[in-house]
């Protein structure tokens, strides 16, 4: 299949986006952000494929909305994706964009039961297409962008018209096409009521194990973090890419009192302890002389249902035991049919009819149809 492939970084390149659009019918749609990398996420390009060509947008050079957000926002032409739930954001936070309808060869994918949903291998296994996977952790934010990058970032959408023809296809022959497109339905209602929080949580429930760590500990994990996170922000690079959470552990843990011995923790990069360790030390020194009720603990979790009752966890087991016979005889994934912790809410609310379960949030249509009278006399 020959596509044609235009890398698109003018406006004058974009106006001829514009009228090549304007014959209408499905556009693939992928994303690229920066966030492997790069301090934040922002969206770095945008690939784009009609039926016979494909352009690699760069956002970073040029103002894609105005261009795109009729096409995208217009619910008469539909857009395809491979797993579509993040990249409904980053159109949404970074250019404003709301796609109105969705086809996510992803799910698509899952309702046939595919043991495997990524898009190489639904290429290689449907079309008979190889994808490379060199550039799959590429900073995107680079410029400029060589050939091949931009060739590796067309095909997540050249090909996606062929494969979301062949998997519906698939489905329809099952008659399981109306639950995908109500599966799309519902990702691109939640993206659009998607918001980010009041308040960011707390940096240390994202480090593993530090729910079981005392007060001190976890008041200068916190100050290690934020001190990670300054670094992170100066350079403009990912967190993870200045250190680990294990090397920030291991300097909590080990209370390096001079620069040589921070630069022995293991996993920090010596070079960092030389350049950047002092405030490091500083901060745990504080944390050190802090009487306990300055301490910040580990935050409690506001809002929990709290430990279920032991008819709670029985009524559970029943309906983990409807969901994994229907998934069997579907020969879906359990979690494709619906996910633990939906049928946790199912017993919290104790649904009297299917249209109560309906309502739940987070309960699809196609989940009632298939599940919804097992699970009501399952309470």
């Amino acid at each position: 299949m020959n596509h044609r492939i235009r890398y698109i970084h003018t406006t004058d390149g974009l106006e001829k986006v514009a009228r090549s659009l304007a014959s209408g019918g499905d556009l693939a749609v992928d994303c690229e952000a920066a966030g492997y990398h790069r301090y934040s996420d922002r969206l770095c390009l945008v690939q784009l494929s009609t039926a016979s060509e494909t352009f690699v947008l760069d956002p970073l050079a040029v103002d894609l909305t105005p261009h795109l957000k009729p096409h995208l926002e217009d619910p008469a032409r539909r857009v395809l994706m491979h797993g579509g739930s993040y990249d409904l954001r980053l159109l949404r936070r970074d250019l404003g964009i709301a796609v109105a309808r969705l086809a996510d060869t992803q799910v698509a994918a899952s309702f046939l039961g595919e043991s495997a949903t990524g898009l190489q291998t639904l290429l290689h296994k449907h079309l008979g297409v190889q994808i490379a996977k060199k550039y799959q952790k590429a900073d995107w934010a680079r410029r400029p962008l060589s050939r091949d990058m931009i060739d590796y970032a067309a095909g997540d959408t050249c090909h996606l018209h062929r494969l979301t023809a062949v998997l519906e296809d698939a489905l329809r022959g099952m008659g399981r096409l109306h639950w995908a497109a109500d599966e799309c339905r519902w990702l691109v209602a939640s993206a659009a009521k998607s918001t980010e929080p009041a308040s960011p949580p707390d940096p240390v429930t994202r480090v593993k194990g530090a729910r079981r760590m005392d007060a001190r500990t976890v008041t200068a994990l916190r100050e290690a973090i934020a001190w990670r996170d300054r670094i992170a922000r100066s350079l403009d690079r990912a967190p993870f890419r200045v250190a680990s959470d294990a090397a920030l552990l291991g300097a909590v843990a080990a209370q390096p009192g001079s620069v040589g011995q921070l630069a022995d923790v293991k996993g920090l990069s010596p070079r960092l302890a030389a350049k950047s360790g002092r405030p490091l030390l500083e901060a745990l020194g504080r944390v050190r002389r802090m009487s306990r009720r300055d301490l910040r603990p580990y935050p409690v979790s506001r809002g929990g249902r709290g430990r279920p009752t032991p008819e709670e966890e029985a009524t559970l087991d029943r309906l983990t035991a409807v969901r994994n016979t229907v998934a069997a005889e579907l020969g879906l994934d359990r979690g494709r049919v619906m996910a633990n912790h939906l049928l946790r809410e199912v017993v919290a609310v104790m649904p009297a009819s299917l249209a109560e379960l309906e309502a739940m949030p987070g309960v699809r249509g196609w989940q009632v149809g298939i599940l919804g009278r097992r699970l009501l006399a399952a309470l």
